[in-house]
C-alpha cells in the first residue's frame, strides 16, 4: 500500500517582526537617553545712560625664557613670587590669572607658578598663546 506523502511547506524565517522589534528598541533607547542640556538664561538687561564700562583686567604673570618672573612689569625672584602674587590674589580670584610663559621657559618655572596659584585659591588660570600655523612646533 502506498501512502501519499505529505508535502512539507518550505521553511521561511520572516524577518519583519524582528526588524519591528529592533526599531522599537532603537526608539526606546533614543527616547530614554538623557542628553546634556545647556542651562542658559535669556536675559534682557536694563539700560543705563550713566553707566561706565568696568575696566578690570586679569592679573598677568610673565615667565621669561630664563625662568624669571614678572608681575605687572616688575621683575621678581622665585622667592618673592608668593608675596607679590599674594598682594594681588583678590584681583586674580575675581578676574583670573593669565600666565604668559615663553616657549623656551623651563617646565619647572611654569609648574611652580601654577602650583602657587592653586595654593592661593586662584581658580581661573589661562595660559596665553599666540596664533600660529600648524606646521611650526
Amino acid at each position: 500500500m502506498k501512502f501519499p506523502r505529505r508535502r512539507r511547506d518550505a521553511v521561511e524565517v520572516n524577518l519583519t517582526p524582528l526588524i519591528d522589534v529592533v526599531f522599537l528598541l532603537l526608539i526606546f533607547f533614543m527616547v530614554s537617553t538623557t542628553f546634556e542640556t545647556r542651562q542658559a538664561l535669556e536675559l534682557i538687561l536694563p539700560q543705563s545712560r550713566e553707566a561706565a564700562p568696568l575696566e578690570a583686567s586679569p592679573v598677568t604673570l610673565v615667565i621669561t625664557a630664563e625662568g624669571e618672573y614678572r608681575l605687572a612689569g616688575e621683575p621678581l625672584a622665585a622667592t618673592g613670587l608668593r608675596a607679590a602674587l599674594g598682594e594681588r590674589v583678590e584681583a586674580a580670584r575675581e578676574h583670573g590669572l593669565i600666565l604668559e610663559a615663553d616657549g623656551r621657559a623651563a617646565h619647572a618655572a611654569v609648574v611652580t607658578a601654577l602650583d602657587l596659584a592653586g595654593r592661593l585659591g586662584i581658580q581661573r588660570i589661562r595660559i596665553a598663546t599666540r596664533e600660529g600655523d600648524a606646521t611650526t612646533p
